[in-house]
Parts: C-alpha cells; sequence; structure tokens
C-alpha cells in the first residue's frame, strides 16, 4: 500500500548550516505520528518542508503518490495539506467566521456563499467555538485562537495536518481539551503530524514517533519503546543525567 507522506532524504541547508539532514520516514492514512526532538532538532524545519513554506535543498517528498517537493504553499494547500503554526496565526481585522471562510473560499472547488458559511458554522462547533464566528478574531483568547486556526486548517478538507507545538501553552484543563479534539479529529481518519513537547499529549495521541537531534533522525517506533530508547533520552537530558 502507497503510504500516504512518504519523505525521503530530505534535507535543508542555510548556508553552512544543515538545519535538517536526510531525514526519510512514511506515514500510512489515518496515523497520528509525534514528530520529537529537542529545541533547534529540526523538527519546524521539516513542516516547513512538507508544507512548502520552505524548499528543500536536497530529497523527495510525496503525498498519495504524488511528488510535492518544490511546489509552492498555495498548490501544496490545494493537495491537501494543513498546518498550524508554533505562534497563532489570525486575521486580526477578520471576524473569526470570516478566518474559517478564508480557507473554504481557497479550494480548489470552493463552496458557494451559502454553503461556506454552512460549513465555517459547523467547523467551528466541531472545535468549540459554536456561535461565535461574528466576534473579532483579535479578541480570542490564546486557547480559543488556537481552536479558530485549527477550524482554519480544517477548511481546506487536508488529507494530512500539520500541528506545530499546538498544545504548547495551555493550562490543564485546556490542555485536556486540546488532546480530545485531536483524538476526535484523528478518530475520523484524520491523518496527524504532530510536533510536540508536551508528552502526557504524545503518548495520548501518538502510537508511533519519530524523533529527531541536530537534524537527523535518530529513533522511529512506537512511542513508549522510542521514549525509554538511549539515544533519544541522552538527547533530552544530555549524557550524564541519560546515564544516572
Amino acid at each position: 500500500m502507497t503510504p500516504l507522506l512518504s519523505i525521503d532524504e530530505l534535507t535543508k541547508r542555510f548556508g553552512g548550516l544543515t538545519a535538517v539532514d536526510r531525514v526519510s520516514f512514511s506515514m500510512a492514512e489515518g496515523e497520528a505520528v509525534a514528530l520529537l526532538g529537542p529545541n533547534g532538532s529540526g523538527k519546524t524545519t521539516v513542516l516547513n518542508m512538507i508544507s512548502g513554506h520552505l524548499p528543500a535543498s536536497a530529497g523527495r517528498i510525496r503525498l498519495g503518490g504524488t511528488t510535492i517537493s518544490g511546489l509552492p504553499a498555495h498548490r501544496i494547500a490545494h493537495h491537501g495539506v494543513a498546518r498550524t503554526f508554533q505562534l497563532v496565526r489570525v486575521l486580526p481585522s477578520l471576524s473569526v467566521e470570516e478566518n474559517v471562510l478564508a480557507a473554504i473560499r481557497f479550494r480548489v472547488r470552493p463552496a458557494s456563499a451559502a454553503e461556506a458559511e454552512e460549513e465555517a458554522g459547523s467547523l467551528l462547533e466541531r472545535v468549540g467555538l459554536a456561535g461565535r464566528g461574528g466576534e473579532p478574531a483579535s479578541a480570542l483568547t490564546y486557547i480559543d485562537q488556537k481552536r479558530m486556526e485549527l477550524a482554519r486548517a480544517l477548511g481546506s478538507r487536508p488529507s494530512l495536518l500539520l500541528l506545530d507545538e499546538w498544545l504548547a501553552g495551555l493550562n490543564p484543563s485546556e490542555l485536556r481539551i486540546g488532546i480530545d479534539l485531536i483524538a476526535r479529529l484523528n478518530d475520523t481518519g484524520m491523518t496527524v503530524l504532530l510536533v510536540e513537547h508536551v508528552m502526557d499529549a504524545v503518548r495520548a495521541l501518538c502510537p508511533r514517533a519519530v524523533v529527531m537531534n541536530a537534524g537527523r533522525k535518530i529513533a522511529d517506533g512506537a512511542t513508549a519503546e522510542v521514549l525509554k530508547d538511549r539515544e533519544v533520552v541522552r538527547a533530552y537530558l544530555g549524557e550524564s543525567d541519560a546515564v544516572a
């Protein structure tokens, strides 16, 4: 069976710095996979290349058998990739509903105005923002801006959802809500690649984890086993703590 996402020898160089060094992994349709690693390991750079926000220096990215590496971001979005960002990106001059409508109307086959408004309302309800479409996006709390950003990502009807530290900065009750929301999306068959530092969320959401350090992949396997791997522990904690 052809993987939904296939990454082969993906490399990104910034001048003399190699931020991502020949990383390869694949994902089956419907998987939820964590992409882990200490700060600066290259995780977000991988997401940026998958989504087209950065061009790859070398290697290939395929989605559903189609090569998407080298395409501009809007073309990759039309192929079925959507993402959120470490820092929430809202369109502050627009309402909550208009932020979501922007994604719905951007699709290759956009819905009619009436259909788009109905779908935006349904997506906002799905993420816990029912009835709040008319509010200014800039007035939302942090967690609600994250919810809106997720609804906007879903508005493109992606086959692959990239979540870049979407759960960061949430308090314990908000974190539980966020985990449940992502779990429900995955239960519907959504394929999710999750960059995250909240290990409780990783364990709850992702049966499999890929770990990077200094731009290279150092582990790929069942999350529980990967998190006990000596090299992974050393990457996160340092040699002395890993030995201890």
